[in-house]
């Protein structure tokens, strides 16, 4: 039998091969629309050096944050209680249900002029967008089992388009692009780092995880490796992505849909690569509506209720008229969130995840009685 870890005493939610694929499979994805274009504006040739430093900084979080889930059992919510107080662990969870609505700003406009551009030949109209919202708000009120669901589906729907496109683009690339390594300035690297925080300050999503994720023995290995295996996807892109585009790289936004169009099959059996963007579209759409199920989650968890259906109603009205105003405004978002906003990430991704090591991962003295009659604490009934 395999081992089990102590605290595993009933079933959880989420297992860690579903936790594998979402890091493998899933994550990977928000990084091949606007990231490479904007790594390739501030770092040119060198845009792995920025996104390697990302990945470092984020191994390192998600290394964090999988220790304190092989060391307990308790949700983010009771650890945040159990150290500071209820009242104290609703603020800070109402400030995270913010920032998760805040971290989908940019990457909700980004989706939606990803579909306006791969999907479409003439400019669209505005609610060919629309049918996001309706499947966001539906998602937003299941509970997080839906995300071991959507990792299970997104594993072969991102390596048969993955491997597809790459195999059709790695003919056309020219690696001498990216060479001499270290050829951009350091400041330009540290630039792009910068600006591109948000895209890669995803781990944040695992702390709301805590408590839903039950950690068996290796499983901080797998995850870990699994996140290494998601960053390497992530990288050969890049590599492939400046391969083929060179000094133009920084103008192909969203280049993804057509980093495989100078394939010479489809100059006689026609675009077929779209398929497998297709494909590729929908492991997007379950990353995009991840962060705003959490969004909700982290609110009804705070005024401890049940009742999702509100809150993911309001929130995805919301989005949908920001999405339909705030499109034409992105570039003056993109300067003010990435540009002036990216310690929000840092403060949100890095600092609060790499700080929970000094939280109480035991019972309070005075509930230790009430434990072990009743399993719980009458604080922490509805917060598990």
């Amino acid at each position: 039998m395999p081992a089990i870890h102590p605290i595993q005493q009933d079933r959880p939610a989420i297992n860690g091969r579903q936790l594998c694929f979402f890091v493998a499979f899933v994550v990977p994805v928000s990084k091949l629309l606007s990231a490479p274009a904007q790594l390739a504006e501030f770092a040119k040739g060198d845009l792995l050096v920025p996104a390697l430093a990302q990945y470092l900084l984020q191994a390192a979080v998600l290394a964090v944050i999988m220790f304190l889930a092989s060391r307990t059992d308790k949700s983010f919510f009771r650890l945040l209680g159990d150290t500071f107080g209820y009242v104290t662990a609703r603020i800070i969870y109402i400030l995270y249900a913010l920032y998760f609505v805040f971290f989908s700003l940019l990457p909700l406009l980004d989706l939606e002029r990803f579909v306006y551009t791969a999907f479409f030949d003439t400019a669209p109209h505005m609610y060919v967008f629309t049918p996001f919202f309706f499947l966001s708000a539906f998602i937003c009120t299941k509970n997080l089992k839906a995300f071991g669901r959507s990792a299970d589906i997104a594993m072969p729907l991102f390596l048969l388009s993955f491997v597809g496109l790459m195999v059709m683009a790695l003919g056309q690339a020219d690696f001498s692009n990216i060479m001499p390594i270290f050829g951009t300035p350091a400041k330009s690297s540290a630039t792009g780092f910068l600006h591109t925080l948000g895209q890669f300050s995803d781990t944040a999503f695992f702390l709301p995880l805590l408590g839903t994720y039950r950690y068996k023995k290796g499983d901080g290995k797998k995850v870990m490796f699994s996140y290494g295996l998601g960053a390497l996807f992530v990288l050969f892109f890049l590599a492939v992505f400046y391969g083929v585009f060179g000094v133009l790289a920084p103008r192909q936004t969203y280049a993804f849909a057509k980093i495989a169009q100078y394939f010479q099959a489809l100059a006689v059996v026609g675009r077929f690569d779209l398929l497998l963007v297709y494909l590729m579209t929908i492991v997007m759409l379950f990353y995009y509506c991840f962060p705003l199920q959490l969004a909700v989650e982290c609110f009804c968890t705070a005024v401890n209720t049940e009742k999702k259906v509100w809150a993911s109603a309001v929130l995805n009205i919301l989005l949908f008229f920001y999405a339909f105003i705030f499109t034409r405004y992105y570039n003056m978002l993109y300067e003010t969130i990435a540009g002036k906003l990216f310690w929000v990430f840092l403060i949100f991704a890095d600092l609060i995840p790499v700080l929970c090591l000094c939280l109480n991962r035991k019972p309070r003295e005075g509930k230790k009685n009430t434990e072990k009659k009743t399993g719980t604490t009458k604080k922490e009934k509805g917060y598990a």
